[in-house]
């Protein structure tokens, strides 16, 4: 199979590494990709969001499956235009795929489906927004109803925060707040069938302790020796495959990965957010525990044949990955500088290095966004993997940047 992966993060990378090491995939391209992503596959310059610039190139290099890695390109109709153009895809056309775009659209097929969720009111005016923080109370929770790349969520004890928030945006679904662990879980679809991967957690806030503003998720680490083993059975059923089924109620099918941000409470798992791709960096850890070559999960999904897999495998033990992010992130980052010491990393037993925010300059990588390397170290347990990860994460050198010192250290 030859295989086009959208995208530039360190999501595409591992992607991209994960295919690398299938056998069934006999040719590797990523549009645009980063510094990494090139050594695995043959990088393309592109602009993942333009649906004709994607079809030209998957028909010019005779490519048979299409992944979309991030959601910008889902929500501008990329995946529509693969399959109008007869490209398997695997990614959600753009109608279903505003169960990201629109966090209202969530909650109406939440609504409809029964899927437990927190009480929310969408808002329309700074009347609405003081209504709705009335009726729910601190801790505020206030979400930009479009896609905001992960930080569009404002969860303050302050009143005066949460209006200068929803001041920013267009509209906002205000909604009560969720108290008890948060777990990630993303489930493969075809659009009936849904398989579940590993749960997963990751880390949203910027510094350790959990302080400090969100951002695109600063580490993660699975398995989740804390939580029950039959979680993921207990969402399928309760979460994911109502929403799928309503999704394809409506003729709006859902084809790809479904990655549901969960609270796990007192009553049991309640969604805080539905995203229509892969989770950064979930990710980065599921990935790697994954023994089933991946291609043919992907293809199975795109063809409608998920029913006939056989049950996935897992690798035993367990991943961390820890985001080493440039200067000033998660506000503007700093860029260009010279990144050192990925080599070093990854003479780390059981480490490795994945780019996200990367680019080359003159041969050699540079730094080119706000969260520029995910360092993964894996081992037979959770700690093991952790020292591992920090180990080759201390390795690494630039100028200016900073990381979590606290992944998976309560796990």
């Amino acid at each position: 199979m030859r295989v086009l992966v959208l995208g530039s993060g360190g999501r595409e990378h591992a992607l991209i590494r994960s295919l690398a090491q299938d056998p069934d995939v006999i040719a590797l391209h990523c549009a645009p990709g980063n510094a990494g992503t090139f050594a695995m596959a043959d990088n393309h310059v592109l602009d993942p969001t333009d649906p004709l610039a994607v079809v030209e190139l998957a028909q010019r290099l005779s490519i048979g499956l299409v992944v979309i890695g991030p959601e910008l390109p889902l929500v501008h109709g990329v995946a529509d235009a693969v399959r109008r153009a007869g490209i398997l895809c695997f990614g959600p056309d753009q109608a279903a795929a505003e169960i990201e775009g629109s966090k209202a659209f969530a909650k109406e097929i939440m609504a409809e489906a029964g899927v437990p969720t927190a009480a929310a009111r969408v808002c329309d005016s700074s009347g609405d927004v003081r209504d709705a923080l009335d009726e729910f109370g601190p801790p505020y929770v206030v979400k930009d109803d479009g896609l905001a790349a992960g930080k569009g969520v404002v969860v303050t004890e302050d009143r005066e925060a949460a209006e200068r928030h929803a001041d920013e945006c267009d509209r906002v679904v205000v909604e009560q707040y969720l108290d008890g662990p948060e777990v990630s879980l993303f489930a493969l679809t075809d659009g009936s069938t849904v398989v579940p991967l590993l749960p997963a957690q990751d880390f949203k806030r910027a510094y350790d302790g959990d302080e400090g503003p969100n951002t695109g998720g600063m580490g993660a680490y699975t398995p989740l020796p804390w939580a029950s083993p039959d979680l993921a059975a207990e969402v399928v059923r309760t979460i994911i495959q109502p929403t799928i089924d309503e999704l394809r109620r409506r003729e709006t099918p859902y084809v790809g990965v479904l990655y549901a941000g969960l609270v796990l409470t007192a009553d049991g798992p309640r969604v805080i957010e539905f995203n229509a791709r892969f989770g950064d960096p979930e990710t980065q850890v599921v990935l790697d525990r994954l023994a089933t070559p991946l291609s043919g999960l992907l293809e199975a999904c795109a063809v409608g044949s998920l029913a006939s897999v056989p049950p996935i495998e897992w690798r035993p033990g367990a991943a961390v990955t820890v985001v080493i992010a440039a200067e000033n992130y998660p506000g503007a980052p700093k860029t260009d500088d010279p990144i050192a010491g990925i080599e070093e990393a990854e003479q780390v037993e059981g480490a490795y290095v994945l780019h996200a925010g990367t680019k080359t300059h003159r041969g050699l990588p540079v730094s080119g966004g706000g969260r520029v390397l995910n360092v993964v170290g894996t081992g037979p347990d959770l700690a093991t993997a952790r020292t591992r990860a920090y180990e080759a994460a201390g390795r690494i050198r630039l100028r200016g940047s900073h990381y979590r010192t606290d992944i998976a250290a309560r796990a």
